[in-house]
């Protein structure tokens, strides 16, 4: 699965009004009731799911047979390569060719599902089952499937940001090891950086907010922030966590030679889920990236040494060391299914079951999502994974939280970003009024 979060904020920020209408169509409780088939009744359920290239939909398939041999009385009609606006418009309609199962990788979605309930509430499903959240999902994950108590959906598989670095590069300037803090950090981008005119043969690391990856909440899930006070306003502006990650990521371009010289420098780069992203090529030592990127440097060998650590942390937050961002995707229950014990079945199975959950992060290269499957001895994982699943146990890291109106925080967030990065606006004046910003955005989807 390859991450594009960042990428999809504005379309979906764009459906966040009609996602809302839904509130008025399908708000209401559960309607699922008894379908029959957990008395062996026989039930076609539709299950929608955003997986399109063929290892992917294989993977997923073959999960799929595995739990029609266990509940051969459940038909599962698969359909894939589905975005978010297609299923909103279809929960919207309801009617028969709705979808019973749903996923999504787009976990900023899951404020607008659960407050406008077009997915349904899990809790009662768990309940009866006897199944404790807390105690099989890693708890980040779990905080980015539920939003204010209704826990609308549940994870499958998830995705853990971490330090891709070239050891070759490393040995030649004397660097020994992974920086674990910023000031470390900042010390070896620094003499990883070799300079060639008014560009660079090498590039220690690409902070800059538009490089692949290095967005303003990635860097923030190092530093712990958390966006919302508990009357659910923005605290950027007076979190100094937040004020501090800007600071850093703005000295460290000003060390790195400056906003436009990196940006000129960037525009070289080739396509980031391609043989031509930066740090398969060399013009960069250093990288963030997800654990997606271990199978795309198996697939496309480099030539050199490289490996994975955990992103560094704050200096004054050391002993948080091995934590990261994480996301991923989320699976749940339409509030239009009439099929809702046979969906529950179906997401039960994809999403807790061990056996399916590893053969699946085995098979697309993706972090296991239960508890269990991160510690199973059949997950395939190699010294460089290994970094990944670490930090998917480590108890600092963290995810953005959910909103009523998606991801549009994060792009208030992002587009405040360029502007400061580019010395366009001043630090506290432009997080007050972005946070004012994310609050009236918020008062207004309410």
């Amino acid at each position: 699965m390859r991450r594009t979060t960042l990428r999809t904020l504005a379309a979906l920020t764009a459906c966040a009004t009609a996602a809302l209408f839904v509130t008025a169509c399908t708000g209401q409780s559960s309607s699922g009731g008894d379908d029959g088939s957990a008395a062996g009744k026989d039930v076609t359920i539709t299950f929608w799911h955003g997986w399109s290239q063929e290892h992917e939909v294989r993977a997923i398939n073959d999960n799929i047979a595995a739990f029609e041999k266990l509940h051969p009385n459940i038909r599962v009609k698969s359909v894939g390569n589905i975005a978010d606006d297609k299923v909103e418009q279809a929960l919207r309609v309801g009617g028969r060719d709705a979808p019973d199962v749903i996923s999504s990788f787009t976990t900023d979605q899951v404020g607008k599902f659960c407050s406008a309930k077009v997915w349904t509430d899990l809790a009662p499903f768990l309940q009866k089952d006897g199944i404790d959240p807390a105690k099989t999902f890693p708890a980040t994950m779990l905080e980015y499937s539920r939003f204010q108590g209704n826990q609308c959906a549940l994870p499958l598989l998830g995705d853990a940001y971490g330090l891709y670095y070239n050891k070759t590069a490393f040995a030649a300037a004397g660097i020994t090891s992974p920086p674990k803090t910023f000031s470390e950090f900042e010390d070896a981008a620094a003499k990883l950086t070799i300079a060639e005119g008014d560009s660079y043969k090498q590039l220690g690391f690409m902070p800059n907010f538009h490089g692949y990856e290095t967005s303003a909440t990635h860097y923030l899930g190092q530093y712990g922030a958390t966006y919302f006070d508990a009357n659910g306003k923005s605290n950027i502006a007076t979190d100094p966590k937040v004020a501090a990650m800007f600071t850093w990521q703005k000295n460290l371009i000003d060390k790195l030679g400056g906003f436009d010289k990196l940006e000129r420098y960037r525009t070289t780069f080739g396509d980031e889920f391609s043989a031509k992203n930066p740090f398969h090529t060399g013009q960069v030592a250093m990288s963030y990236d997800g654990e997606w990127r271990t199978a795309s440097l198996a697939e496309n060998p480099v030539d050199f040494d490289w490996a994975t650590a955990p992103f560094p942390v704050p200096d004054d937050q050391a002993h948080t060391y091995g934590r990261g961002y994480q996301t991923g995707t989320i699976i749940g229950i339409a509030n239009t299914s009439q099929k809702q014990s046979a969906a529950w079945e179906l997401v039960k199975y994809l999403a807790i079951n061990t056996d399916a959950v590893v053969s699946f992060a085995n098979a697309i290269h993706n972090v296991p999502s239960t508890n269990e499957a991160l510690n199973s001895p059949e997950l395939t994982a190699d010294p460089n994974f290994r970094t990944f699943i670490d930090i998917a146990k480590n108890p600092h890291s963290s995810t953005t939280p959910s909103s009523i109106n998606g991801g549009a925080y994060q792009l208030s967030l992002r587009n405040f970003g360029y502007q400061y990065e580019a010395g366009k606006v001043d630090l506290q004046a432009g997080l007050a009024a972005t946070a004012r910003e994310i609050d009236e955005a918020i008062e207004q989807a309410k």
